[in-house]
């Protein structure tokens, strides 16, 4: 362990000095050979730190989860490194693509407008859309199992919406809902609806046939039955369509926001930046969507973990 640790704290570093050293005057836009064998011997020693990181053994428990925390972080954190060692020592221009550190700051003076665009995306279309696809779904589909004929007509129809390309969609949202937010959650609803509305019907079917003869015995009927039993043995395929539709609408609000919104919103901010060469900025926001993207998704993840921790997926 004291070797892995020691490992890990001379590429931590190691990644330090060469961030300092790729940006002095000498060696920024004109790294020479030694300078990328140092690199390269860096890269070696991550990888080993990682590897080793990985294979630690440590007790159950809270060290566990610190050592799966502190794997991806350490990757993470170099591959960042990598990235501003490589674009300033090659002196790569801004306008293709810039470094971390150009990013940060970027960031760190833009966040009035990030902001801004973060309550506009995320806040107003994508979580009004979401929550409004999944109530939609989820109620369309307990109506499919009740009247069958429905779920014969709707899943084939399903499948093909869930065919459409979003940019064949968003431009008719603007037209019916209007440039605000209410045409990107829209399109949200749109694609989100139909995913919650097939796992919600396979869900309630993934019930055994056991439990239904069971429940019949004691003379329950449908909805006793459904609320007893077949919801609950749906709910990881709910949660299932609640993660999966978590990135389709950040994704959805996002391309929708570049057929016509205000002057407002992370599509817009992406499009507007991109054509005035300002790629910094739009890896800022880049930067929030998927930051906002991957919490939501963790939260998700947390709630049905909690919702159901009785599942064989969360025994060992």
């Amino acid at each position: 362990m004291t070797r892995t640790l020691l490992l890990v704290a001379a590429v931590v570093l190691g990644s330090l000095l060469a961030v300092s050293v790729v940006h002095r005057p000498g060696v920024a836009g004109a790294a020479g050979a030694g300078f990328w064998a140092g690199i390269v011997l860096l890269w070696a020693l991550a990888t080993l730190a990682v590897h080793r990181l990985s294979h630690l053994p440590v007790p159950g428990g809270l060290p566990t989860r610190g050592r799966d925390l502190a794997v991806p972080l350490l990757f993470g954190a170099f591959m960042l490194v990598l990235w501003e060692v490589l674009i300033v020592g090659f002196g790569v221009p801004l306008v293709l693509m810039p470094p971390p550190s150009a990013i940060a700051a970027r960031f760190v003076a833009s966040i009035p407008t990030l902001a801004a665009d973060f309550w506009q995306t995320f806040v107003k279309s994508v979580l009004t859309g979401w929550a409004m696809g999944a109530v939609a779904g989820f109620a369309v589909a307990i109506v499919c199992d009740r009247v069958p004929f429905l779920r014969r007509g709707l899943l084939p129809l399903g499948s093909f919406v869930a065919a459409l390309p979003i940019i064949g969609i968003a431009p008719i949202m603007v037209m019916w809902f209007g440039f605000d937010w209410h045409s990107k959650a829209a399109v949200v609803v749109a694609m989100t609806f139909f995913p919650m509305l097939v796992n919600t019907v396979a869900g309630l079917a993934a019930a055994g046939q056991l439990e239904r003869d069971l429940m019949r015995s004691y003379a329950a009927g449908y909805w006793q039955t459904l609320f007893k039993l077949r919801l609950p043995a749906a709910l990881p395929f709910v949660f299932n369509a609640l993660k999966i539709n978590s990135t389709l609408a950040l994704i959805g609000a996002i391309v929708a926001e570049f057929f016509g919104t205000p002057i407002v919103g992370m599509g817009f901010r992406i499009s507007i930046e991109a054509a005035r060469l300002a790629l910094d900025m739009v890896w800022a926001t880049i930067v929030v969507a998927a930051v906002a993207g991957s919490a939501f998704y963790g939260l998700v993840a947390l709630v049905e973990r909690a919702a159901t921790f009785w599942h064989p997926s969360y025994r060992r």
